[in-house]
């Protein structure tokens, strides 16, 4: 199966259309190929009476002298992991400055000439430079989003050279945040271990440990859209990796959060990274900890830009429930597979929802 997935992503399937470039020309009407069926298309008089409803926890308190609060804290995300699979973290340690230089920087990047940002032109067997679609499924409805994809771990995929070169100061800020960002999931990783009951390295060892861990940064350009009624810049998904920290634009809202049958709009919160689980800390605890599904809808007045950072189980690392987990009571859940082959799934089929996670659950 994971052969023949990835013999379909040599090339895309049709020629790409550059989002921001449609935006920009003036059009009233987006083509076809963005309009969502009836079903998928964002409702605003529902998400507009949900916002800023994801927990939000200060990380600060983690260190505080007063045991009760950090047990209160650490008990904060526990539950943030368990009933929401998101919540925003403030006083996380990364510099604000460093945060506003790299949005900063990669809205200079997409206001670059097209031409420019076709050098670095993507293809789907590694995602890895300036794209605008997901998944090589011909006829495919489509996003409305550009964006840029690169590699920080492990160290075999890492090539700056593939990052860009302009801005002139756009690598070296690339290359500080993810450090930064990474000491920020390193942290993080070990509360979530230890909230499970299990040893603090726990995650980052079943992860691959320092030398086969992966991190990757996807950057998410929305243009303006013309009928923000009738398309997303995302379509419904969770993500296939182990966690995501999102540094999203603070001035205009456009994550959508599933819970239950409504979708809660998140206010960012100014200087706050967005945190969810993915796909694999769901699997790894035994869906003690869920992957919750999320989309993002456009504006027809703003642009909007994001930088979701992933931190990833290694490619070629077996992943399934702690044995620690999984018990005669709650028996494990799901059936092992490599994050190579999970996310094949979503390099060629697109954002799908949570089928791809359900569809690992074992036989009864």
């Amino acid at each position: 199966m994971y052969n023949l997935m990835m013999n379909r992503l040599e090339s895309w399937p049709e020629p790409i259309i550059r989002v921001q470039e449609l935006s920009e020309s003036g059009i009233k009407e987006i083509p076809e190929r963005f309009v969502k069926f009836p079903s998928d298309r964002p409702c605003f008089m529902e998400t507009t009476s949900h916002v800023n409803n994801i927990p939000l926890i200060d990380l600060e308190n983690i260190k505080s002298s007063d045991e009760s609060v950090r047990r209160e804290t650490m008990e904060l995300i526990s539950r943030a992991c368990r009933e929401w699979g998101f919540f925003q973290v403030v006083n996380h340690g990364v510099s604000h400055q460093l945060m506003a230089n790299a949005r900063g920087v990669w809205r200079e990047f997409f206001h670059l000439p097209l031409e420019e940002k076709q050098k670095l032109a993507n293809s789907p067997i590694t995602y890895e430079g300036y794209g605008s679609r997901l998944g090589v499924v011909k006829g495919a409805k489509l996003d409305w989003c550009d964006y840029f994809f690169l590699h920080y771990l492990p160290q075999k995929l890492k090539d700056e050279n593939k990052w860009p070169s302009l801005p002139i100061s756009c690598r070296k800020i690339i290359a500080e945040y993810g450090q930064e960002v990474m000491k920020l999931c390193e942290r993080l990783m070990k509360i979530l271990s230890i909230n499970l009951g299990l040893n603090e390295d726990y995650l980052h060892t079943k992860f691959g440990g320092d030398s086969e861990r992966g991190a990757c940064l996807r950057v998410n350009f929305y243009p303006k859209c013309p009928q923000p009624d009738l398309t997303l810049g995302l379509s419904p998904h969770s993500d296939p990796g182990g966690m995501t920290l999102l540094l999203p634009d603070t001035d205009v809202s456009g994550l959508q959060v599933r819970r239950g049958d409504d979708w809660i709009t998140v206010k960012p919160v100014p200087n706050a990274f967005i945190v969810n689980m993915g796909d694999q800390i769901q699997i790894l605890s035994n869906a003690i900890y869920k992957s919750i599904e999320h989309r993002v809808i456009v504006n027809s007045a703003k642009e909007r830009i994001s930088l979701a950072f992933f931190y990833n189980p290694g490619g070629d690392i077996l992943i399934k429930p702690a044995d620690e987990l999984a018990t005669k009571d709650r028996v494990a859940l799901y059936l092992p597979m490599t994050f190579n082959e999970y996310r094949a799934f979503i390099r060629t089929e697109g954002a799908r929802g949570k089928s791809q996670v359900e569809s690992l659950k074992s036989p009864r």
